[in-house]
């Protein structure tokens, strides 16, 4: 069953935040924004999302402030994650070491360092070799040994998001592409 799109207990931050991020969808958005997709078409095909359902959700997204809507004025448009929606890593990470310690036996699929010394992240994003909690422009992600490589060639975008990288830097479109409009 369906949760409802409003809450008669007004007093339950958890159901406010699920009003926002608890549709199908909404956090797998949100974790290729981290990850550096910002354009329409990337996060379509790197999601498999139909493009209605993914429309309704980054306009939900950007509504409420977890990301904006960059447009150029020529035709080209991108979403990023706002300070608001940056906060969200915790949850985000939480979730990802969740299923990687239920549902991944051969170790983490994507595995978080510290960009400055290499040194690996634990749980709550502290860095194992120097003990610094790393804000999350410095954090580094690559995949880790429950990693599972694609057998066909990958896209650009899955190429450039499983190539070690740091969280929110963009994925760039070549400029030998042809631009669409998003």
């Amino acid at each position: 069953m369906a949760l409802p799109s409003t809450y008669a207990d007004r007093n339950c931050s958890l159901a406010r935040a699920l009003e926002v991020v608890g549709e199908r969808w909404t956090l797998m958005i949100v974790r290729d924004a981290f990850f550096g997709v910002r354009r329409f078409g990337d996060f379509a095909a790197q999601l498999g999302i139909p493009r209605a359902v993914l429309t309704s959700r980054l306009k939900s997204l950007v509504q409420e402030g977890v990301l904006v809507r960059d447009d150029d004025g020529s035709g080209t448009v991108e979403y990023r994650l706002t300070d608001k929606g940056v906060e969200l890593w915790p949850v985000v990470r939480a979730l990802m070491g969740w299923g990687d310690a239920h549902y991944s036996p051969a170790g983490v699929k994507r595995a978080t360092r510290h960009d400055q010394d290499g040194g690996l992240l634990d749980q709550d994003g502290r860095c194992q070799d120097c003990g610094v909690l790393v804000p999350v422009p410095d954090i580094r992600i690559e995949p880790g040994p429950g990693f599972v490589a694609a057998d066909s060639e990958p896209d650009r975008v899955s190429f450039a998001i499983n190539t070690p990288r740091r969280l929110l830097e963009p994925v760039t479109r070549r400029a030998d592409q042809v631009s669409e409009v998003d």
